[in-house]
């Protein structure tokens, strides 16, 4: 494990606002290989005894979140892993995995074999994955222009859904806290609601369809009882839909001009993910630029629509494209090795980056909210900061 150097430290100035900040830095860094593979995505497991790493050797890893240390690595799919969860029917020591040699397989994690496997079809590509129905057991998967579903209990195909989309089905998800409710979404721009109760079909199944416009990326859920989509775009741009009443709430096609007029550093690039605060009601993008650093902007999309400057900057861990940013604080007051961790980023310069929101200046340092950051019992002061 390479442990990053010391860094320089600058002292944010303060300026009025709201919200808790607090300094963290690059707590330490793993560089995954010895060659150009990339970090796809990082998943942890819920208890963060592990994290699942996805690289562009088709291969999953398997690592330490406290240490950093590689505890092994799961090898069969024949091509590119799209999609990695620990969440599923199985007991939680279960890492699920989808890929475009279209198939999807379990793995265990103690002995590192696959344990299960479902086949979309030989021209299939598995781009996404979601466990829900009444009892969890049913599986859907996003492919070429269709979504397919099975039982995971018997692996028999239950459904195929082959007219609601024209191209890629890049994501689909069942809906938390209505389990018979999935969305999905494709490079045709559209996102489709579905009704899985009963005998899934085109034609009396599909509840309502949103245009975006523009080939979605990643769709997640916000807002209370999760009635609401936000909505990544290949383009960058972003939006906010309610599914329950079919409404457009907030669109953001100069999203990332947005970002890049709120902050001071390199325009921003692209757009990692969206992380949402279900105890603050609150919405960010993470942007970021080609050279490694990324932000957490404020998404303000009921009457403002405006996005903001960023409340955490991240600076001086990757040196390339960031692909995965996976924070640690559904977990309240986690602290690893006697530090609080902000969480773990994975991108395409073949690095995994741990944050620390250590309060000590030897680290790089940078600026959060209290809200995205596990904070140790130690280091719960008051205090006002401003990333700039």
């Amino acid at each position: 494990m390479d442990i990053s150097e010391e860094m320089e430290v600058e002292e944010g100035n303060s300026i009025p606002n709201s919200n808790t900040f607090k300094r963290f830095g690059l707590k330490n860094s793993i560089q995954t290989n010895f060659g150009d593979e990339y970090v796809f995505q990082i998943v942890p497991k819920d208890d963060w005894t592990a994290m699942a790493v996805s690289l562009s050797t088709n291969a999953v890893k398997l690592y330490s979140p406290p240490t950093g240390q590689y505890l092994g690595e799961f090898k069969g799919h024949t091509s590119v892993v799209n999609e990695i969860s620990f969440t599923g029917p199985s007991a939680p020591h279960v890492l699920y995995s989808s890929s475009s040699d279209g198939t999807l397989r379990a793995w265990d994690t103690r002995s590192l074999q696959q344990v299960s496997s479902i086949s979309a079809g030989p021209s299939q590509e598995v781009f996404s994955f979601s466990f829900g129905g009444a009892d969890n057991n049913l599986l859907t998967a996003g492919c070429k222009s269709q979504i397919f579903f099975w039982d995971w209990r018997t692996k028999k195909q239950v459904a195929n859904l082959e007219e609601s989309h024209m191209d890629d089905v890049t994501q689909v998800h069942f809906v938390p806290g209505h389990q018979n409710k999935l969305v999905s979404a494709s490079v045709d721009g559209l996102m489709c609601l579905f009704d899985t109760s009963g005998n899934i079909n085109d034609d009396d199944h599909l509840v309502s369809v949103f245009n975006v416009g523009t080939s979605i990326g990643k769709v997640g859920f916000l807002g209370e009882l999760n009635q609401k989509l936000w909505c990544l775009t290949h383009i960058e741009t972003v939006s906010v839909w309610d599914w329950n009443d079919a409404r457009n709430e907030a669109n953001f096609e100069d999203a990332r001009a947005l970002a890049s007029d709120s902050w001071t550093l390199d325009h921003v690039d692209y757009f990692v993910d969206c992380h949402y605060s279900a105890e603050e009601d609150r919405l960010w993008v993470i942007g970021g630029t080609n050279a490694g650093t990324f932000g957490y902007f404020p998404v303000n999309y009921r009457k403002a629509k405006v996005i903001g400057s960023p409340e955490a900057v991240f600076e001086g861990g990757h040196a390339g494209v960031v692909r995965s940013v996976v924070p640690v604080s559904s977990i309240p007051g986690r602290t690893m090795q006697g530090q609080a961790v902000f969480g773990w980023t994975g991108g395409e310069d073949g690095r995994l980056c741990c944050w620390s929101s250590d309060e000590s200046t030897d680290m790089n340092q940078s600026w959060m909210s209290s809200t995205l950051v596990s904070k140790s019992p130690k280091t719960q002061r008051k205090t006002r900061h401003s990333p700039y």
